[in-house]
């Protein structure tokens, strides 16, 4: 799971270090705002859903925690839905793990110097055209409030079964060392097996 501020890279990490995974055994899901659909069920439906099978991986490109930080910071809704939200998370999190689902979030943490910086190489860059998003300068007004609310959701969240990786995200390679560090320690641990052969 990939969580950051806007520009923060996770875009960049998934395409760097996940560049020689299997598509076959991984899917990557990126969280956009909730459809109609997703508005209609609890917050955590549509996650349950893209978590992935037994011996498949999932990459989310954001998350649920969206439904806590963006909401609460934005005022999408009222304080009562979304502050109970980091427990039913931990929970939620707890039932994956104890089902044989390894969690393994990084946040990655942009400054907000490097987040300005980004933000003006998307409108000076052709290239990086596409990712200019009109509220970004209001996002980065926000940077103090967003930072806070996450430090509060990673604080309630990070737990022995599902821990928080704060990865410093204002260099890419120092990033992308960091969150393939953490991937390979957890496969290390893991120590995954290829199935027997059927006879």
């Amino acid at each position: 799971m990939l969580q950051g501020l806007d520009a923060s890279g996770k875009d960049g990490t998934i395409r760097r270090v996940f560049t020689g995974v299997n598509p076959q055994g991984c899917r990557v899901t990126s969280f956009k705002a909730p459809t109609p659909l997703e508005l209609a069920h609890d917050f955590l439906w549509r996650i349950h859903a893209e978590c992935p099978a037994r011996g498949m991986l999932a990459i989310f490109n954001r998350s649920h925690y969206e439904d806590v930080v963006t909401v609460g910071v934005l005022g999408l809704v009222p304080e009562a839905v979304w502050r109970p939200r980091p427990r039913r998370i931990a929970e939620f999190e707890r039932l994956l793990t104890d089902d044989g689902t390894t969690v393994v979030k990084c946040f990655l943490h942009v400054s907000v110097e490097e987040q300005r910086e980004r933000f003006a190489e998307r409108l000076s860059d052709p290239a990086k055209r596409w990712k200019h998003n009109p509220k970004d300068e209001e996002t980065s007004r926000r940077f103090r409030k967003y930072t806070a609310a996450y430090e509060e959701a990673l604080t309630a969240t990070s737990t022995e079964w599902a821990p928080w990786y704060v990865i410093p995200a204002d260099r890419n390679w120092v990033r992308n060392l960091a969150v393939a560090t953490v991937l390979v320690d957890t496969l290390r641990r893991l120590d995954p097996q290829f199935p027997e052969a059927k006879a």
